[in-house]
């Protein structure tokens, strides 16, 4: 049972008149996050980032027990020292990155669960001062490419390291939906290795003290394994409650 009752889902946004079909699919995997942690006894609130700005958001989610960054667009290179015009670069919104990286850097000051998904996994990094592989390359398993977007998920185990928050809860071994051409490269302070891909990808990270973590996978995909995602959150709000 979760430790409170407020989720607040954070996305990038709802509505994406730029990309029709990788909006709709958004949509589905934010339906299904929603879903399921409803399910669970969270009461949800969906908070969009770009549409509320950075003090919108924190006003937002400030009562909140527990919180969830969904996937999105890119981070803005700046944010993590890097440059623009790499490969596969796509849209940047900064006004949802500022507001993303601010929600991060509170939930770190008032030590409020969170659980980062694909973007917010990487928003999770650089909001501690980490950096981005900014693209995986065209050998990349990790992504199909140059495929209608309910096909773009790609299929693959990762190892979850012993003593880890997510092995306790999702064993040694699991197997995840990814869409991604980042990852997080140098890690950001006071966050550890969780999880790796047999390529060396790091697919999951935790914070050494506090109840965040972040997944490079998308266990609220509509083909992901039936309670992933609810069993990702519960594991942040158990360690929770086993500090409290």
């Amino acid at each position: 049972m979760p430790t409170g009752t407020r989720l607040s889902v954070v996305v990038v946004t709802r509505e994406r008149p730029y990309a029709p079909e990788y909006g709709a699919y958004s949509k589905l995997l934010l339906q299904r996050a929603v879903r399921d942690a409803a399910r669970a006894g969270w009461e949800v609130d969906v908070v969009e980032a770009a549409a509320e700005g950075e003090h919108g958001v924190l006003r937002r989610t400030d009562a909140s027990d527990a919180l969830v960054v969904l996937g999105g667009e890119d981070i803005a290179p700046e944010y993590y020292g890097a440059a623009r015009g790499y490969a596969r670069e796509g849209l940047h919104l900064e006004h949802a990155d500022e507001a993303q990286l601010a929600l991060v850097r509170r939930a770190v000051e008032r030590s409020t669960p969170l659980v980062g998904i694909c973007r917010g996994h990487q928003i999770i990094n650089v909001a501690l001062g980490g950096t981005l592989v900014q693209d995986l390359g065209d050998d990349s398993s990790h992504r199909h490419e140059s495929v209608p977007v309910h096909r773009v998920m790609s299929d693959h185990d990762v190892e979850l390291r012993a003593g880890s928050v997510l092995a306790a809860r999702l064993g040694r071994r699991v197997a995840t939906r990814s869409a991604h051409h980042q990852a997080v490269d140098r890690l950001g302070s006071g966050l550890r290795i969780a999880a790796t891909a047999a390529d060396g990808v790091i697919e999951a990270v935790e914070h050494e003290r506090l109840p965040i973590v972040g997944v490079q996978w998308h266990p609220e995909d509509v083909r992901a394994a039936e309670g992933q995602f609810v069993s990702i959150l519960s594991s942040v709000a158990r360690a929770t409650a086993l500090a409290a």
